[in-house]
């Protein structure tokens, strides 16, 4: 199914386009060729060189589409049905071909029914035991709870790879350099560096605890008069700021939240699910 939708992603690339506000979808250049005929309303969707091609087979296809956002219409139906009889068409031509007897080909195949299984599965599982909007709330309070008595730090580092570069950049700071000039030309962090050196509001937890354990202990404003080893090289730390834990509004978060918990719930069932075989 996962490749079967592949190929309908590339043959209809204005269907995704069709439901979204404000835009029209595309117009297909004009050609000589008459209008693709509608699917039949009962029976097969087509036949191709004898072949049936059976209405559950587009009805998955809608069905699918529909779950994302796709309207169902005389228009869709014929473009879903153009799309079948090319992929029949392709079927018996590697059938004729002998592609399907290859036995890489026959592995693959084997390897995209297992996957077929086992995203089915997974849905399954998410069918019968989803993720409960009040589980959800609940999560949230719990979360919300546990930021109360955290906080998040803003600061600057320069880093550099070796301590005799540390005291010299200490060095310059003393002579009256400014720290984020320094960071600016010198520190190797190349996702601070641009910011002369600013990290985003974070949590200690988050920082290399060698790291963290000398920001915390700065007063605001001050940068730390030695440098900081950890397995990136030398920090030279400063902490501008330090604030109580912001937490989002629910709804702003409740989206991940919910998503996080799914994964929680797939994680928990495949380990019981190991824990139950016997693997070698």
């Amino acid at each position: 199914m996962k490749q079967f939708l592949a190929v309908l992603a590339l043959a209809l690339p204005g269907l995704a386009l069709a439901q979204l506000p404000g835009k029209e979808p595309a117009k297909a250049p004009a050609t000589a060729s008459a209008a693709k005929p509608a699917a039949p309303a009962t029976g097969p969707v087509a036949t191709v060189n004898g072949v049936a091609i059976p209405r559950s087979r587009m009805d998955t296809v809608l069905r699918i589409q529909r779950e994302r956002g796709v309207a169902d219409n005389e228009q869709v139906r014929a473009q879903i049905r153009e799309i079948l009889i090319n992929i029949e068409l392709l079927n018996q031509e590697a059938n004729r071909s002998g592609l399907v007897k290859r036995p890489e080909f026959q592995e693959q195949l084997e390897l995209n029914r297992a996957e077929v299984i086992a995203n089915a599965q997974m849905q399954e599982l998410m069918r019968v035991n989803p993720v409960a909007p009040a589980d959800v709330q609940k999560e949230y309070d719990r979360l919300k709870a546990q930021a109360a008595g955290e906080r998040e730090y803003k600061a600057r580092h320069i880093l550099v790879a070796s301590e005799a570069e540390a005291n010299a950049v200490l060095a310059d700071m003393k002579k009256g350099v400014k720290f984020e000039e320094i960071a600016q030309k010198r520190s190797l962090d190349e996702g601070t560096r641009p910011r002369g050196g600013e990290f985003d509001w974070t949590v200690p937890a988050k920082l290399e605890k060698a790291f963290a354990d000398a920001m915390v202990k700065l007063e605001k404003g001050r940068t730390r008069e030695t440098a900081v080893r950890t397995r990136h090289g030398f920090h030279i730390v400063r902490l501008d700021d330090t604030r109580q834990m912001q937490v989002p509004d629910y709804e702003q978060i409740r989206g991940q939240l919910q998503q996080r918990m799914l994964q929680q719930k797939i994680e928990t069932y495949l380990r019981d699910l190991r824990a139950k075989a016997g693997i070698e």
